[in-house]
């Protein structure tokens, strides 16, 4: 399309449109843990790190695919199942954030860490290339000792964890913080006037519904 009619607006639309489905609809997440070189220490002679250092976790909102399993391998050690786990990632969302994705990453979901080992980016918005809708990030399964973290739900609904199933979800609306704390989230044409805030805010989503109906959600019961 002509850069004649496709102004900075309609590409902010684009963008915004986008963020409110993942963030406001969808509500899936992975966290993201970006290694540190400067701190991580490398064998001048092997090139390798044995143990690698990483910042805290970096939430990122984003549509997951279903792993696929890659292969299976059974040795004196047991059986290694490998496999793999695609998530498409928002591209104004990471560069608002100041995060740079990159192979040899990790990120958690579920009760699985992940290596990146692909960072694939997706389609121009328009054919513009300095508009991207976004990147898919290939995971394969971290084997066991290669990367140690807490996990964070949720995770798993047989895991013992108070976090292992999540019961509340809460949207974002382009709101710099809710009740799960700063959000990051930015939404461009409510940042240049040119649309205000949502007329009805953030919604909910919790088990605190309606108490004549057991199990109905909160967001329900919204007027």
């Amino acid at each position: 399309m002509s850069r004649l009619f496709l102004t900075p607006r309609e590409l902010n639309f684009i963008s915004d449109i986008t963020k409110e489905i993942v963030r406001d609809v969808i509500g899936t997440r992975i966290y993201y843990y970006a290694i540190n070189e400067n701190r991580t220490k490398v064998d001048g002679v092997y090139n390798e790190a044995t143990q690698k250092v990483f910042d805290a976790p970096v939430i990122i909102d984003c549509i997951v695919d279903s792993r696929y399993q890659e292969d299976t391998k059974i040795d004196s050690f047991g059986i290694d199942q490998r496999y793999k786990l695609e998530a498409f990632v928002q591209y104004r969302d990471i560069v608002d954030k100041g995060l740079t994705v990159s192979i040899g990453d990790f990120f958690s979901f579920s009760d699985v860490f992940y290596e990146v080992t692909e960072v694939v980016v997706m389609r121009n918005v328009y054919g513009l290339p300095e508009h991207r809708d976004g990147v898919k990030l290939v995971g394969t399964k971290a084997r066991a000792g290669q990367f140690d973290a807490v996990l964070i739900g949720p995770t798993d609904y047989g895991r013992p964890e108070t976090d292992a199933v999540q019961t509340t979800f809460e949207q974002q609306r382009g709101q710099a913080s809710n009740s799960e704390g700063l959000t990051g989230d930015r939404r461009e044409l409510q940042r240049d006037e040119v649309v205000g805030p949502p007329i009805t805010g953030a919604k909910a989503v919790s088990p605190d519904g309606d108490t004549e109906h057991s199990g109905v959600s909160s967001f329900f019961d919204n007027e």
